[in-house]
């Protein structure tokens, strides 16, 4: 007899919120679109208005299963009034993935006061009050049961390798780094599971021609890593099969050697 066993990867029933939703082939929207491929109920948010600012501009996202809003999480109010708004349209919220990130390319030499408080405001202030709402509002399951609520922020390879054109960023992805543990088993009393992605180099159309080819030479494989690749991981995290992971950084960079960059100029 062959005994039909549920699938653990899924996500039928449970709600996710996914932040930083707001360029067509980035992190935040591949993810979100995996969750509600998986069957979670999706929802989405981003702030077009940061991606203004940046060298790849604002663009508009191809069409979406779910809807996306938009949450300025520099904003110290946004985070409760984000969480509030998931749990009153849908009773409840089960997964929380931070994505949002404010870049930065400042040297130690030319970042500012202003800059440096605006990388923590909405890299590191953002996820704490996330995870802070997210335990006043979660609803715990019994103890016998494996924990539903999940947490992933993400971080940028600062621990292993300098990033020092860009300090502001990289100060404040380092604190997300060094909080994974102490917000994890803070969370834990809610029955929420937390860790962060360092995904490596992922490739979201920001570096082109030379830059683009000497990166992909860093890897084993001469490719950048995908979006696809990080939702991989994320989707493992937050399903029953990823229960025993938790507090944990990981490194999921495909083998990329941030160190072979003069070996890649001199061959």
């Amino acid at each position: 007899m062959v005994v039909s066993l549920p699938d653990r990867r899924r996500l039928d029933g449970r709600v996710a919120l996914v932040t930083g939703v707001s360029r067509p082939i980035g992190i935040a929207a591949t993810i979100a679109q995996r969750f509600h491929e998986l069957g979670a109920t999706v929802v989405a948010t981003g702030w077009s208005p940061h991606d203004a600012e940046m060298p790849w501009g604002e663009q508009e996202l191809d069409p979406l299963p779910f809807e996306v809003g938009r949450h300025d999480l520099e904003d110290p109010a946004a985070p409760r009034t984000l969480i509030d708004e998931v749990v009153e349209l849908h009773g409840r919220l089960d997964i929380v993935a931070a994505v949002h990130a404010r870049s930065s390319h400042t040297s130690l030499d030319e970042v500012t006061a202003e800059e440096l408080d605006r990388c923590w405001a909405a890299n590191v202030r953002s996820v704490v009050l996330l995870a802070q709402r997210f335990a006043q509002r979660h609803v715990s399951i019994p103890s016998s049961e494996p924990p539903v609520g999940r947490m992933l922020w993400f971080t940028s390879g600062q621990h292993i390798g300098p990033m020092d054109g860009e300090i502001a960023y990289a100060v404040s992805k380092g604190a997300l780094h060094q909080m994974t543990r102490s917000i994890d088993h803070a969370l834990s009393a809610s029955r929420i599971v937390a860790n962060c992605i360092n995904p490596g180099p992922v490739d979201t159309g920001y570096a082109g021609g030379e830059v683009h080819d000497t990166v992909a030479a860093m890897f084993p494989d001469r490719r950048w890593g995908t979006p696809h690749d990080v939702a991989n991981l994320a989707a493992f995290l937050v399903s029953d099969e990823g229960s025993w992971i938790r507090g944990q950084v990981i490194d999921s960079e495909g083998g990329f050697d941030r160190f072979a960059w003069h070996n890649v100029h001199d061959q």
